[in-house]
């Protein structure tokens, strides 16, 4: 069983248990998680929340992201600066839409949360921008 240096099992689902996963989805969430959809900025649920808690994976419940990373970029998606766990988070190049960027995926089980840019804040300098729909806030969590 792989497992993160914060303990966590990151052992992908199977293709059962990720389609049982999937069918609790909104359509919304099936677009954006399962299909790599952006949802549309300023719109998102999670964008203005500012309560202490861990933004998880919406699929698999996967720690993702801390609050206490969050920052306001300006952008309309959810911005952090660093995740929860490195091993939490995987990054995958995307040439769609005529752009290269670095898709980010949860590192268990592949669900599409958004993309990562060199424009953060210290003390990592990145921007990791997320859909709303792709994330489970815990408060205090």
């Amino acid at each position: 069983m792989p497992t993160s240096a914060s303990g966590h099992d990151l052992t992908p689902p199977s293709a059962e248990a990720r389609a049982a996963l999937a069918a609790n989805l909104s359509a919304e969430e099936r677009r954006v998680i399962l299909n790599q959809g952006t949802e549309r900025p300023f719109c998102g649920g999670l964008l203005t929340n500012k309560v202490a808690g861990v933004y998880n994976c919406r699929l698999c419940t996967l720690p993702l992201f801390r609050s206490a990373a969050k920052f306001e970029s300006g952008t309309g998606w959810p911005s952090f600066y660093e995740p929860f766990d490195a091993e939490h988070v995987a990054v995958r190049r995307d040439v769609s839409h005529g752009m290269v960027r670095e898709e980010i995926v949860c590192a268990r089980c592949g669900g599409h949360l958004g993309h990562v840019f060199d424009d953060g804040p210290v003390p990592t300098g990145l921007r990791y921008c997320l859909n709303s729909v792709s994330l489970a806030f815990v408060a205090g969590g």
